[in-house]
């Protein structure tokens, strides 16, 4: 059997000790040799202790005795390690510093820290903290950076100056003259904190946002905010701009509340468009889930006695929801359940049922034709063409592809041919639907096993995405590029990841372009233009007719 072999840090290298070698060496003095090391070794400890004083991380680590004392293991005494050390004395970590088992090494205090696994009141210090200090480190690196008026252009060499020049001497054509300039646009963009107006007594402070979905126009945002009690709450924001160019938000908050969990979000055009919002919620203990329709006049104070259509549909445990706007299927809309897809007509009841494999997380209809897509745990996407009824054997799925995780957000383009697709392992690739192949990859997003939706924005040729990290990504919807990273203005916390908006035309078709975010309490608002309270709105290009054809 092999001998155990310890490992010293000196400053004449590492040396190589081993146990049944100082058996025989001093196996011969006996037991008083021992407990005098051991009454010295308490002394020497003492002494360290009353020098050094204690430290809340615990005990650092130091070299043999015969260094000085106040000398501590350094990364200049420890590189100069034999190359008899074993492989995990050899590695690096981040600061140059070799990595010795067990210990951190603080580049401030230029010394290693004992590490212990878990939780311990007598050393708090583990390595799951030090991760999470390192990120916080990071964010608020970040954000100190974003405060900065000047910030590094998305690409090399890009900047407004140049691609108008390029664009007078007719060396760029329109459509990417307009994407460059949005990409320029968001790069630049600035945070800005917005007051919240609410119309009941009630302080909307309080109650934290847990989902922001704008409408078709981008007029009015629909919110769910969790409350104090437990449960949520639903309400509407409305935009309004000023002529100094600043954004105000008012807040009509619904006066009934929900204790269910709501799971998926989109805007219903029953009666015009964007008429009434569709809701999925989970059933609790002794409260069933349901799917509702809500009509959106019913947050209005101009007219809160004529509602309109309300609907409660009892279906449980929905996952996702989608409204149809194909003239042929106008009221329809469709629901992700446990290993099925219900499609049903909110005016006749009449109902579809399709049995799946998998729970479907994420649906979307087509536009120009009735074709439901669907994404699935398992990582599969499939269509379902609303037109062909009747068969069975799952013969009805029109198309189907794979991804290797669960599907959390599927988005058709306006060329239908093309579908945006994220997962639990945070990838999000551009598909061809015809050929069932990804076309592009967009990478940088980060998602382990959260439920988070993808945000396309097609005329600034723009993709976002909010991480499991509390990041909020920008990819050119083009190429994959990665544009800009924005943190979080509040610490990472897996019930604190952002909720975001993004719009030329936020308020309507005069509104202010950039991104609306919310997280916590908070609203932020990241105008394109960084001086947009001081005066005019800088204009710049939105071309409206760029589609992805000319961006792949």
């Amino acid at each position: 059997m092999a001998g155990i072999h310890w490992i010293a840090v000196s400053s004449q290298g590492m040396k190589k000790w081993n146990c049944r070698e100082g058996q025989r060496r001093y196996g011969r003095q006996g037991g008083g040799h021992r407990q005098r090391w051991s009454r010295d070794n308490r002394q020497r400890s003492t002494q360290d202790e009353q020098r050094y004083g204690e430290n809340e991380a615990g005990p650092s680590h130091r070299g043999p005795q015969r260094r000085h004392d106040n000398q501590s293991a350094s990364p200049s005494s420890s590189s100069s390690f034999s190359s008899s050390s074993s492989s995990s004395s050899s590695s690096k970590t981040s600061n140059g510093a070799p990595e010795l088992p067990g210990f951190y090494f603080d580049p401030e205090k230029n010394r290693y820290f004992r590490l212990l696994p878990g939780h311990n009141n007598c050393n708090p210090l583990t390595r799951e903290q030090l991760l999470e200090k390192e990120r916080e480190k990071q964010r608020n690196k970040m954000l100190a950076e974003d405060e900065n008026p000047i910030k590094k252009a998305p690409r090399r060499g890009l900047n407004t100056s140049l691609l108008l020049q390029k664009r007078h001497l007719g060396l760029l054509p329109r459509n990417s003259y307009c994407r460059l300039i949005h990409e320029v646009k968001v790069s630049g963009m600035r945070r800005h904190k917005l007051d919240i107006q609410s119309t009941d007594n009630g302080n909307p402070d309080m109650d934290n946002f847990r989902l922001i979905v704008g409408d078709s126009a981008c007029e009015r945002v629909f919110t769910v905010n969790d409350v104090s009690h437990g449960g949520c709450k639903y309400g509407i924001m409305n935009f309004s701009s000023s002529s100094e160019g600043s954004l105000s938000v008012e807040m009509c908050d619904n006066l009934y509340f929900t204790n269910r969990k709501v799971n998926s979000i989109c805007w219903a055009s029953v009666n015009y468009p964007d008429s009434h919002v569709l809701l999925c919620l989970v059933g609790m203990a002794d409260t069933p889930g349901c799917v509702s329709l809500l009509p959106a006049s019913l947050f209005s104070n101009s007219n809160p006695d004529q509602p309109g259509m309300l609907c409660s549909f009892k279906i449980s445990s929905a996952w996702s929801c989608a409204w149809c706007l194909n003239p042929q299927f106008d009221k329809t809309f469709s629901t992700g359940l446990s290993r099925r897809v219900i499609v049903k007509d909110a005016e006749t009841g009449r109902t579809q049922t399709y049995s799946v494999g998998s729970d479907v997380l994420a649906q979307q209809f087509a536009l120009r034709v009735p074709v439901l897509f669907n994404g699935c745990r398992s990582g599969e996407i499939f269509s379902i063409d609303l037109r062909q009824r009747g068969r069975r054997d799952q013969s009805w799925k029109a198309t189907r592809f794979h991804q290797e995780s669960a599907i959390t957000s599927v988005r058709v383009l306006q060329d239908e041919n093309y579908l945006l697709a994220a997962d639990m392992l945070g990838q999000i690739k551009l598909w061809d639907v015809r050929v069932t192949k990804p076309v592009q990859e967009y990478k940088g997003h980060y998602n382990e096993h959260a439920y988070l939706p993808i945000h396309v924005n097609e005329p600034e040729g723009l993709l976002l995405a909010v991480g499991q990290d509390c990041y909020t990504r920008l990819w050119s919807l083009k190429d994959g590029h990665l544009l800009r990273t924005i943190p979080s203005p509040h610490p990472t916390a897996s019930d604190l990841i952002p909720s975001i908006v993004f719009s030329s035309n936020l308020g309507g078709c005069r509104g202010l372009p950039g991104l609306l975010m919310a997280v916590k309490h908070d609203l932020y608002y990241f105008p394109y233009n960084t001086d947009y309270q001081e005066g005019e709105l800088s204009t710049g290009c939105y071309q409206k007719t760029e589609t992805v054809s000319s961006l792949i």
